[in-house]
Protein backbone atom coordinates (compact mmCIF):
# COMPACT_ATOMS: atom_id res chain seq x y z
CA UNK A 1 0.00 0.00 0.00
CA UNK A 2 1.76 3.62 -0.75
CA UNK A 3 0.73 5.06 2.58
CA UNK A 4 2.38 8.16 1.83
CA UNK A 5 -1.20 8.87 -0.43
CA UNK A 6 -3.17 9.12 2.91
CA UNK A 7 -0.79 11.32 4.50
CA UNK A 8 -0.83 13.92 1.73
CA UNK A 9 -4.85 14.01 1.65
CA UNK A 10 -6.75 16.37 2.64
CA UNK A 11 -9.97 15.04 4.91
CA UNK A 12 -13.11 16.51 4.64
CA UNK A 13 -14.30 16.96 8.74
CA UNK A 14 -17.51 17.01 9.96
CA UNK A 15 -17.58 19.34 13.18
CA UNK A 16 -21.31 19.70 13.73
CA UNK A 17 -22.13 16.24 14.77
CA UNK A 18 -24.23 15.78 18.07
CA UNK A 19 -21.75 12.52 18.68
CA UNK A 20 -18.28 12.32 17.47
CA UNK A 21 -16.51 8.72 17.76
CA UNK A 22 -12.96 7.74 16.58
CA UNK A 23 -11.18 5.03 14.96
CA UNK A 24 -7.65 3.44 14.22
CA UNK A 25 -7.77 1.92 10.50
CA UNK A 26 -5.14 -0.25 11.12
CA UNK A 27 -2.14 -1.68 8.78
CA UNK A 28 -0.12 -4.61 10.04
CA UNK A 29 2.68 -6.05 7.61
CA UNK A 30 1.98 -9.77 7.82
CA UNK A 31 4.45 -12.32 6.09
CA UNK A 32 6.03 -9.02 3.92
CA UNK A 33 2.61 -8.17 2.48
CA UNK A 34 -0.25 -5.39 3.81
CA UNK A 35 -3.17 -6.97 5.88
CA UNK A 36 -5.86 -4.64 7.98
CA UNK A 37 -6.85 -5.58 10.94
CA UNK A 38 -10.65 -5.43 11.58
CA UNK A 39 -12.84 -6.64 14.74
CA UNK A 40 -16.11 -8.36 15.12
CA UNK A 41 -18.57 -6.68 17.46
CA UNK A 42 -20.28 -8.92 20.01
CA UNK A 43 -23.78 -10.01 19.04
CA UNK A 44 -25.18 -8.51 22.21
CA UNK A 45 -24.13 -4.94 21.35
CA UNK A 46 -27.48 -2.60 20.50
CA UNK A 47 -25.64 -0.82 17.77
CA UNK A 48 -24.33 -2.73 14.50
CA UNK A 49 -23.83 -5.68 16.45
CA UNK A 50 -22.09 -8.56 14.87
CA UNK A 51 -20.43 -6.18 12.28
CA UNK A 52 -17.40 -5.86 11.57
CA UNK A 53 -15.35 -2.58 12.39
CA UNK A 54 -12.06 -0.56 13.39
CA UNK A 55 -11.24 -0.55 16.80
CA UNK A 56 -12.51 2.83 18.42
CA UNK A 57 -15.69 4.04 19.60
CA UNK A 58 -17.37 6.96 20.84
CA UNK A 59 -15.27 10.28 22.63
CA UNK A 60 -15.73 10.69 26.31
CA UNK A 61 -15.04 14.13 27.93
CA UNK A 62 -11.93 12.98 29.37
CA UNK A 63 -10.43 12.64 25.36
CA UNK A 64 -8.16 15.61 24.86
CA UNK A 65 -9.02 14.91 21.25
CA UNK A 66 -10.52 12.60 18.75
CA UNK A 67 -6.95 11.08 18.13
CA UNK A 68 -7.16 10.41 21.89
CA UNK A 69 -10.45 8.82 21.77
CA UNK A 70 -9.26 6.64 18.96
CA UNK A 71 -6.28 5.10 21.04
CA UNK A 72 -7.99 4.87 24.45
CA UNK A 73 -10.93 2.83 22.24
CA UNK A 74 -7.99 1.02 20.96
CA UNK A 75 -6.21 -0.24 23.73
CA UNK A 76 -10.03 -0.76 25.86
CA UNK A 77 -11.12 -3.39 22.32
CA UNK A 78 -7.93 -5.39 21.51
CA UNK A 79 -5.25 -4.05 24.03
CA UNK A 80 -3.51 -1.98 21.37
CA UNK A 81 -1.32 0.09 23.04
CA UNK A 82 -1.10 3.49 22.75
CA UNK A 83 3.02 3.77 22.01
CA UNK A 84 2.33 1.38 18.97
CA UNK A 85 0.43 3.41 16.65
CA UNK A 86 1.82 5.22 14.21
CA UNK A 87 -0.89 7.90 12.65
CA UNK A 88 0.21 7.94 9.06
CA UNK A 89 -2.76 10.14 8.11
CA UNK A 90 -6.85 10.52 8.09
CA UNK A 91 -9.81 9.45 6.07
CA UNK A 92 -13.29 11.72 5.72
CA UNK A 93 -15.16 11.79 8.60
CA UNK A 94 -18.00 9.80 8.36
CA UNK A 95 -21.41 9.78 9.63
CA UNK A 96 -23.17 6.88 10.82
CA UNK A 97 -27.04 6.35 10.61
CA UNK A 98 -26.60 6.19 14.37
CA UNK A 99 -25.63 9.65 14.19
CA UNK A 100 -21.90 9.80 14.94
CA UNK A 101 -19.42 12.00 12.73
CA UNK A 102 -16.49 8.87 12.91
CA UNK A 103 -12.53 10.01 12.28
CA UNK A 104 -11.00 7.49 11.31
CA UNK A 105 -7.34 7.34 11.59
CA UNK A 106 -4.60 5.20 9.37
CA UNK A 107 -2.09 3.73 11.50
CA UNK A 108 0.74 1.26 11.35
CA UNK A 109 0.68 -1.24 14.32
CA UNK A 110 2.73 -4.29 15.43
CA UNK A 111 1.22 -7.70 13.88
CA UNK A 112 1.21 -9.54 17.46
CA UNK A 113 -1.71 -10.94 19.18
CA UNK A 114 -4.15 -8.82 20.02
CA UNK A 115 -6.72 -9.67 23.01
CA UNK A 116 -10.25 -8.86 22.96
CA UNK A 117 -12.77 -7.23 25.22
CA UNK A 118 -15.82 -9.89 25.00
CA UNK A 119 -17.98 -7.44 26.54
CA UNK A 120 -17.71 -5.44 22.69
CA UNK A 121 -15.59 -7.60 20.41
CA UNK A 122 -16.36 -11.40 19.86
CA UNK A 123 -13.08 -11.77 17.31
CA UNK A 124 -10.16 -9.91 15.98
CA UNK A 125 -9.83 -10.58 11.60
CA UNK A 126 -7.16 -10.00 10.08
CA UNK A 127 -7.58 -9.55 6.12
CA UNK A 128 -5.01 -9.58 3.32
CA UNK A 129 -5.54 -5.93 1.36
CA UNK A 130 -4.32 -7.83 -1.88
CA UNK A 131 -7.60 -10.00 -1.35
CA UNK A 132 -9.81 -6.73 -0.13
CA UNK A 133 -8.79 -5.38 -3.86
CA UNK A 134 -9.73 -8.37 -5.61
CA UNK A 135 -12.66 -7.09 -7.85
CA UNK A 136 -14.27 -10.39 -7.51
CA UNK A 137 -14.76 -10.00 -3.53
CA UNK A 138 -16.79 -6.84 -3.89
CA UNK A 139 -20.22 -6.02 -4.80
CA UNK A 140 -22.14 -3.12 -4.19
CA UNK A 141 -26.11 -2.11 -4.37
CA UNK A 142 -27.86 1.25 -4.23
CA UNK A 143 -31.33 1.87 -1.79
CA UNK A 144 -33.01 4.43 -0.71
CA UNK A 145 -32.78 5.70 2.86
CA UNK A 146 -34.88 7.56 4.88
CA UNK A 147 -32.81 10.44 6.25
CA UNK A 148 -29.78 10.52 3.68
CA UNK A 149 -31.61 9.98 0.44
CA UNK A 150 -30.03 7.97 -2.28
CA UNK A 151 -26.94 5.71 -0.84
CA UNK A 152 -24.45 3.38 -2.27
CA UNK A 153 -23.60 0.47 0.28
CA UNK A 154 -20.31 -1.75 -0.45
CA UNK A 155 -19.75 -5.19 0.67
CA UNK A 156 -15.92 -6.98 0.97
CA UNK A 157 -16.26 -10.60 1.07
CA UNK A 158 -12.90 -12.12 2.50
CA UNK A 159 -12.19 -15.26 4.14
CA UNK A 160 -16.13 -16.00 5.36
CA UNK A 161 -16.08 -11.86 6.46
CA UNK A 162 -17.88 -9.21 5.16
CA UNK A 163 -17.16 -5.39 5.81
CA UNK A 164 -19.76 -3.29 5.27
CA UNK A 165 -21.56 -0.34 6.51
CA UNK A 166 -19.99 2.85 7.64
CA UNK A 167 -16.24 0.55 8.07
CA UNK A 168 -16.75 -0.11 4.36
CA UNK A 169 -17.34 3.05 3.07
CA UNK A 170 -13.88 4.24 4.97
CA UNK A 171 -12.11 0.81 2.82
CA UNK A 172 -13.63 2.72 -0.24
CA UNK A 173 -11.68 5.64 0.24
CA UNK A 174 -8.42 3.95 2.45
CA UNK A 175 -7.75 1.09 -0.66
CA UNK A 176 -8.17 4.19 -3.15
CA UNK A 177 -5.82 6.66 -2.02
CA UNK A 178 -3.50 3.82 -1.24
CA UNK A 179 -3.99 1.18 -3.85
CA UNK A 180 -4.24 0.81 -7.68
CA UNK A 181 -8.17 -0.56 -6.74
CA UNK A 182 -10.61 1.75 -7.84
CA UNK A 183 -14.64 1.70 -7.10
CA UNK A 184 -16.63 0.21 -9.95
CA UNK A 185 -18.62 3.19 -11.77
CA UNK A 186 -21.77 1.04 -11.52
CA UNK A 187 -24.06 -0.39 -8.40
CA UNK A 188 -24.86 -4.90 -8.85
CA UNK A 189 -27.56 -4.01 -8.08
CA UNK A 190 -30.74 -1.47 -7.11
CA UNK A 191 -33.12 -2.86 -3.57
CA UNK A 192 -35.87 -1.53 -2.03
CA UNK A 193 -35.03 0.58 1.05
CA UNK A 194 -36.45 -2.48 3.60
CA UNK A 195 -34.57 -4.98 2.00
CA UNK A 196 -32.49 -7.41 3.63
CA UNK A 197 -28.90 -7.39 3.70
CA UNK A 198 -26.66 -9.36 2.19
CA UNK A 199 -24.68 -10.88 5.06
Amino acid sequence: MNLDAVGRHTPRTVDDAEREAAVIAPVVDRDGSDALLFTKRADHLGEHAGQMSFPGGGREPSDTDLEATARREANEEIGLRADEIRVLGRLDDIETVSEYAVRPFVSRIPDREYVPDEREVAEIVVLPVEELTDRDNYESERRDHPHYGEVRLHFFYVGGYTVWGATGRMLVQLLELATNWRMPPKVDRVVDPDADFPV
